[in-house]
């Protein structure tokens, strides 16, 4: 693996653990001078250390990469910027769609719609909405270029797109310790892989997720209360939300 991939990986799994060290001493300070709750307390923090770890994370990672362009670039020719604009929106509908997939599998097994790993994350955009810029916009950036521009771009240059996406997608549903759901991440991780091999273009699986990401925010945090009521009025609508709103971030 090259330098720069090296310096992505590290910058990344430094912002993640970097939670387990500056949220509790934050936690720590603050709790000797505020009158919060503790439980409160710990919300506001994480969500602001959520923004900024991941501001710093993606600014760090800009950076190498614009010393090292093309480092992103896959083997072939990559598709026209037009062509990129239009698969980065069929890539919104594809991913929607293996999540769908993936959901009723998982429904057929037993397994519940719904994520804890999401529901955790809107409870604390509810207490800091700014961390809901690194949910919708900054993180899927940073996966993105990791997972599918790391990763995923890594062994695909050593074997074909099956492996390359099964190992990538895999990786990228560990990493977000929700496994009940695991099936739902990985579909949608190998969604966003073969729009990246097909286009030869990072952006297009990048804005594929930040559509998904920012849809998952809107629906369950900001249209919380309208879509409840919409469900309270139609029990035919509930069954049609329920399979769409069952997002994963």
């Amino acid at each position: 693996m090259n330098r720069t991939f090296l310096i992505i990986l590290i910058t990344y799994v430094a912002m993640q653990l970097s939670t387990f060290v500056a949220v509790p001493l934050a936690l720590f300070i603050s709790g000797m001078v505020s009158d919060s709750e503790p439980a409160v307390l710990l919300y506001q923090i994480s969500g602001y250390w959520i923004f900024i770890s991941f501001t710093i994370a993606l600014i760090v990672i800009l950076l190498v990469m614009n010393k090292n362009k093309g480092v992103m670039d896959l083997p072939g020719k990559k598709v026209s910027p037009g062509m990129a604009a239009l698969w980065s929106f069929i890539g919104i509908f594809l991913a929607f769609f293996s999540q769908a997939i993936a959901v009723g599998i998982e429904s057929l097994i037993g397994i519940d719609p719904g994520s804890q790993n999401t529901a955790d994350i809107i409870s604390l955009l509810s207490y800091v909405p700014l961390a809901a810029v690194a949910v919708a916009i900054i993180g899927p950036i940073l996966e993105e270029i990791v997972f599918r521009g790391v990763i995923f771009g890594w062994f695909y240059r050593k074997y074909n797109f099956f492996i390359s996406g099964l190992i990538s997608a895999l990786i990228f549903a560990v990493i977000h310790f929700d496994f009940t759901h695991i099936l739902i991440y990985a579909a949608m991780g190998y969604a966003f892989a073969f729009l990246y091999a097909y286009t030869k273009r990072i952006i297009v699986p990048i804005i594929a997720h930040m559509a998904i990401n920012t849809f998952v925010v809107m629906t369950q945090f900001f249209f919380a209360d309208e879509i409840q009521r919409i469900i309270e009025m139609n029990e035919a609508v509930f069954v049609l939300w329920r399979f769409a709103i069952g997002g994963i971030l």
